[in-house]
């Protein structure tokens, strides 16, 4: 069970809160063969891919592709209507705009020439995922590459932290790390819990008043948040689990949270959101244990002067 006091905020080296905590509860590399390794060797042509009706997909490394069809001005990739000046240099449509129809390279007038070779070549490649070097092997038309790299499941992950917006995103084991690390976040392993949030003055809300709590079951990490936010003109408290992984494996698990006092319990039971979801989605759509202060203040005593609130929880797996 962990202690949570919520009084004056106090300046930690990468946010503030109004909350705070306390324990309640206790590849190495392979040498190089020398027999293997063959200066003469040739570099084997780009490879092709054999698809239907007799046509053929050209897959290139990821650098010759950059070179053919990055914009030399944005440097993101280029799409229909590609543009070409006189001299044959390229560049993306919006682009042209911004640069008065001149040419970034020549400075030569641009006109309404299209690249069709290149557009045609887009269209004949098949690249892989810019997140197939965090594990995924997907390989994709040029022109859904983009769209898939979206919802890429390796994508990195966003610091979930809610008390700055911290910049930092990696994969969910980097991240646990920065986590604890640099904003200081206590983990702790078991599937139930016991805290009590403490704050000494209830009738003043802070909307940054926050705390965050790692539970490591299952095999995976999930986020306890507690949030002190108005809700209309009326403080509120608000509980809430996120999951750190997918969406998808987030849904195959249930978690419950009660508060009570004086021989009455509220309770709430939901499944944990993804941290791809953003805390303050998930805080404005009302998905978690909710106690407005008059509620809160009685579970405390009544007395209207300290807030203590005591939130158990419990994580299962749906079978």
């Amino acid at each position: 069970m962990t202690n949570f006091k919520l009084g004056k905020k106090q300046i930690h080296a990468s946010s503030s809160s109004g909350f705070r905590s306390a324990r309640m509860d206790e590849s190495p590399s392979l040498p190089m063969d020398s027999k293997s390794f063959n200066p003469k060797k040739q570099v084997q042509p780009p490879s092709k891919e054999k698809l239907p009706h007799g046509k053929s997909s050209l897959i290139l490394p990821n650098s010759d592709i950059d070179e053919l069809l990055e914009c030399p001005v944005c440097s993101n990739a280029m799409f229909p209507p590609i543009q070409q000046c006189p001299s044959g240099h390229t560049l993306c449509f919006s682009c042209k705009n911004k640069l008065n129809n001149k040419c970034p390279i020549c400075r030569k007038e641009i006109g309404n020439i299209r690249c069709l070779a290149l557009e045609k070549l887009a269209v004949s490649l098949h690249l892989p995922c810019a997140y197939h070097h965090l594990g995924c092997e997907e390989m994709f038309p040029y022109y859904s590459k983009l769209q898939h790299e979206t919802r890429c499941i390796y994508r990195p992950y966003t610091c979930p932290h809610p008390g700055s917006e911290c910049p930092f995103t990696s994969d969910s084991l980097a991240l646990l790390s920065h986590l604890r690390e640099r904003h200081k976040v206590d983990l702790q392993a078991g599937c139930t819990f016991n805290h009590r949030y403490v704050k000494q003055d209830p009738c003043s809300v802070d909307s940054c008043s926050w705390t965050l709590t790692l539970f490591n079951c299952f095999g995976h990490y999930f986020c306890l948040h507690f949030e002190a936010f108005l809700l209309g003109c009326e403080p509120v408290y608000m509980a809430f689990l996120r999951f750190m992984g997918e969406e998808s494996e987030a849904r195959r698990y249930n978690y419950c949270l009660e508060v009570g006092g004086h021989g009455r319990k509220l309770r709430w039971q939901g499944v944990p959101r993804s941290i791809r979801t953003h805390h303050r989605m998930v805080r404005d759509s009302h998905d978690g244990l909710i106690v407005h202060r008059s509620l809160a203040l009685y579970f405390s005593g009544g007395d209207q002067k300290e807030l203590k609130l005591r939130v158990s929880g419990r994580i299962w797996r749906e079978m």
